[in-house]
């Protein structure tokens, strides 16, 4: 959501953000219905007041026995009333239409985000680690797995496609990841929860998914949604409350399923793990002060990279540019793990600063230390990461000629001391 007042007194500004990000320019639109909101509620005020003066009046009239004048205040109230009623919609319909239509915006690019309309736009920071060397024709994934128990078929029978069933070592190794992932969050001050999986609509409008992304979700007969990721309970943890200076920043985590209808990937990835309608993933969120923001986006992308690190997978950071990033962020790192079976780097993690972007839809505020004025925090989120994704690599990149994988030595202590992976 945005600042109606910023938006008025910076509308070249702004229409500049929504141009960087695809948008067509809208300022003259919101400022427009802005005015005519604010137009009814000001007659409906000095209806009002005109209101309250004549009913006044009225009691004087008749106190002085003054029955015509009477009358004809009471003539002006009842017109006053009715009025009042027109206005009252008139305010409300031009309030909800400007609401509206700013919840369908997306945010503004921070200042330092590159130009580009689409991913080629986007700018590589780091590279780090070394690309493995086979000497066999590295395979995918989805042609190593099923012998390690990574089994499509049964999935697709059970629950259609893009779904996966897996058994012995490799689902053992998915659940390693989680547990690993979990921990090594905990140990670096993010505070561990466990959420909900079903949300109400005003969750998910919070942290912006409703209404733009409805066809993404999944939704139950009773309303609710699916979480799409722990951003959405973790984020929505905070929904309209004024915290304390001093309770900032908060660091969450969370290791939860994650549904999506991947409504606009027809024909994508349809092979293996990296498309999925479920999966699994470690979830960062940090509640911070405006003046945060920017330090706890820098740590909030360390503690992800760290995880690669300690995993032994290549992978680049990446600076999205503003038409490649999502609809709530200001500014979006990406981290893309190095594929030897695609021979290609592939999205793994995606870590966002939203500003105070979800904090004005889920009106969550902050007072700041010695001050009576309140203001919007901000929020961050990010994958850290997601566990399918993780998986996938680890086959890829620990893969041997005999179709085994080995085990990355940190996950070793969460696999009981399995080294290899054998069909």
């Amino acid at each position: 959501m945005h600042d109606i007042k910023f938006i008025r007194e910076n509308p070249e500004a702004f229409d500049a953000g929504l141009v960087r990000k695809g948008q067509p320019p809208v300022a003259a639109e919101i400022i427009a219905l802005d005015a005519k909101r604010r137009e009814a509620l000001n007659e409906s005020q000095a209806a009002q007041a005109r209101r309250n003066e004549a009913s006044k009046l009225i009691g004087q009239a008749m106190a002085q026995k003054d029955a015509e004048r009477a009358d004809a205040l009471k003539a002006e109230v009842a017109e006053l009333k009715a009025r009042l009623t027109e206005l009252e919609e008139q305010a409300r319909a031009s309030d909800a239409a400007l609401a509206e239509r700013l919840a369908a915006l997306p945010n503004l690019p921070a200042a330092d985000v590159p130009e580009g309309e689409d991913e080629t736009g986007n700018v590589e920071l780091v590279r780090w680690g070394d690309q493995p060397q086979f000497d066999f024709e590295p395979k995918e994934h989805a042609d190593i797995g099923p012998a390690l128990g990574m089994d499509f078929e049964t999935a697709a029978r059970i629950s259609g496609a893009r779904f996966t069933f897996m058994r012995g070592g490799i689902a053992r190794l998915n659940r390693a990841l989680g547990q690993f992932m979990l921990d090594a969050q905990v140990a670096r001050g993010y505070n561990e929860c466990a959420t909900p999986y079903l949300v109400r609509d005003e969750a998910v409008f919070g942290v912006g998914q409703l209404p733009k992304f409805a066809e993404d979700l999944f939704q139950t007969t009773d309303g609710r949604w699916l979480i799409s990721t722990s951003e959405v309970s973790l984020t929505n943890s905070v929904r309209e409350q004024i915290l304390t200076a001093a309770e900032l920043p908060i660091r969450l985590t969370a290791l939860t399923p994650c549904f999506r209808s991947e409504a606009g990937s027809a024909g994508r990835d349809t092979r293996g793990l990296i498309r999925q309608h479920q999966f699994e993933k470690v979830e960062l969120v940090t509640i911070a002060a405006p003046d945060q923001s920017e330090a706890e986006h820098e740590r909030m992308c360390a503690a992800s990279e760290a995880i690669l690190q300690a995993l032994g997978l290549p992978y680049r950071k990446m600076l999205l540019c503003a038409g490649d990033m999502g609809q709530a962020s200001r500014k979006t790192y990406d981290l893309e793990v190095w594929l030897p079976g695609q021979n290609a780097y592939r999205e793994i993690a995606s870590i966002s600063n939203c500003g105070d972007y979800q904090a004005r839809r889920m009106n969550t505020r902050y007072r700041p230390e010695g001050e009576k004025g309140t203001e919007f925090v901000h929020t961050l989120n990010g994958s850290a990461l997601a566990i399918g994704r993780t998986l996938v690599a680890i086959v890829e990149n620990y893969q041997q000629a005999d179709g085994s994988v080995r085990v990355p030595e940190a996950l070793v202590p969460y696999m009981g001391g399995v080294e290899v992976l054998r069909g």
